[in-house]
């Protein structure tokens, strides 16, 4: 049995065991799919491999489902939710993890954004978004990965017909539904198991092996920027207020946690980001408070700054036979704007909803047809979206004066053209395209 999995109750326990039963006997009727006499072998329809958030709210998508589901994650449950990082969450997923069931107990640990202020640097002219100027009781959200990532793994936990297997990994792949897995099981023993399935799905992050043992290409480019990253504690309330303040070096940005606590995503150039890593703590909050401003008084550091750098990255193709890619392993984009976590979501929810409507339908999960459906409704949006992300970061990360002259002026146009200022935040926060109908 996996790892990290909680006790069933009887009745699931029993529909367990009968799923045990019937995919034994599949196997040993089917002659192209031979049952090996050494390692443990599992049946399944989908097997994902990533136990990140966006892995895991594929998971639950189809949990409860008639599908069995496997998801294969390297850390312990404990180690992949403990990464001291926040997101900005916008509505959109937000009424995703509603229609997964997770908001009741989500929800009332986020931070709702009630304000959100987007400006040129020092410029004092801002461009302020009110929860009335878009569609629910909150502009944004601020989603620590912890709080994420729990609800995530109890729902999956809780499901009989998904197996959560935790410090495992892919050794192999044939014709990508035949995987090998390593799983640990203490020090010094692993052991092999075999797993069958008619769809693997590569939510294993942006160096994402699935990509790689399937060929698929990709395109893109590194940024000259990388990014920091940091939680504070201010003098003062944040009063719920984000802030995206575009710097000529890159936008830094500001988002309010529970407890009085923010996060900033400090971009800078890759030279200067190592600067300021290497400095004394004192030093590296006092270059880090020009920046952040002084509405909030002094800030005290709460965690270890952390630096990544920052690429745009699409892949050519989302899909193969037996093969789907979703969030990082399908794309990456500047963190401007907080789109890259929302777009991984909205992936998994829309990937759930295809395969639930193929198995429905009596459609194999792994046929091309299938899944082209899929890439056709997620590619052209993200595509949407990371050229939105990267047009805002080389607009704002200069100081070349034609620019600087017209994305103020947009600043006091936007601002003073309600329905332009609706529907750029329509765009900022998911609502264009197709919503998954979780979404809705």
């Amino acid at each position: 049995m996996p790892v990290d999995l909680p006790r069933r109750s009887a009745h699931l326990e029993q529909k367990h065991l009968e799923q045990k039963h019937l995919e034994q006997k599949h196997l040993e009727q089917n002659s192209n799919m031979p049952v090996p006499n050494g390692p443990v072998v599992r049946q399944y329809d989908v097997v994902i491999v990533g136990g990140g958030i966006v892995g895991l709210t594929l998971a639950c998508g189809l949990r409860n489902s008639e599908l069995r589901v496997a998801v294969i994650e390297s850390q312990t449950a404990e180690q992949a939710a403990s990464r001291p990082r926040a997101y900005a969450f916008s509505p959109v997923s937000a009424r995703i993890l509603e229609g997964l069931g997770l908001w009741d107990e989500v929800g009332p640990q986020l931070t709702h954004f009630q304000r959100v202020k987007l400006s040129d640097a020092d410029y004092r002219k801002a461009l302020t978004f009110r929860p009335e100027d878009g569609r629910g009781d909150a502009v944004y959200f601020s989603a620590e990965h912890t709080v994420l990532m729990r609800a995530l793994q109890t729902a999956v936990q809780a499901a009989w017909n998904i197996d959560y297997w935790c410090e495992s990994q892919v050794l192999t792949a044939e014709a990508n539904t035949t995987l090998t897995v390593e799983r640990y099981i203490e020090e010094g023993r692993c052991e092999q198991l075999t797993f069958y399935t008619q769809l693997v799905v590569g939510a294993d992050g942006a160096r994402s092996g699935v990509r790689d043992r399937a060929n698929i290409k990709t395109f893109g480019w590194k940024y000259w920027q990388s990014c920091i990253t940091a939680v504070l504690e201010p003098e003062h309330s944040h009063a719920n207020t984000a802030y995206e303040k575009f710097w000529p070096s890159g936008p830094f940005a500001i988002l309010p946690l529970p407890n009085n606590r923010c996060q900033v995503v400090w971009t800078a150039s890759h030279q200067e980001a190592k600067d300021m890593l290497a400095l004394p703590k004192a030093q590296f909050l006092a270059e880090l408070s020009t920046r952040y401003g002084n509405d909030m008084g002094d800030l005290t550091l709460v965690n270890e700054p952390m630096m990544f750098p920052v690429q745009l990255m699409q892949s050519k193709q989302y899909v193969k036979p037996g093969v789907a890619l979703v969030g990082d392993a399908a794309h990456c984009c500047h963190p401007v704007g907080g789109q890259g976590l929302n777009m991984g979501i909205r992936d998994a929810t829309a990937l759930a909803e295809i395969l639930q409507q193929a198995a429905a339908d009596g459609e194999p999960l792994g046929a091309l047809k299938v899944l082209k459906r899929y890439e056709r409704w997620r590619k052209t949006e993200n595509w949407f979206t990371l050229s939105l992300t990267d047009f805002l970061n080389r607009s704002f990360s200069n100081r070349f004066w034609p620019l600087l002259i017209a994305r103020r002026m947009g600043i006091w146009v936007i601002s003073s053209i309600g329905p332009l200022k609706r529907l750029i935040l329509q765009l900022m926060t998911g609502f264009f395209g197709k919503l998954p109908a979780k979404a809705k």
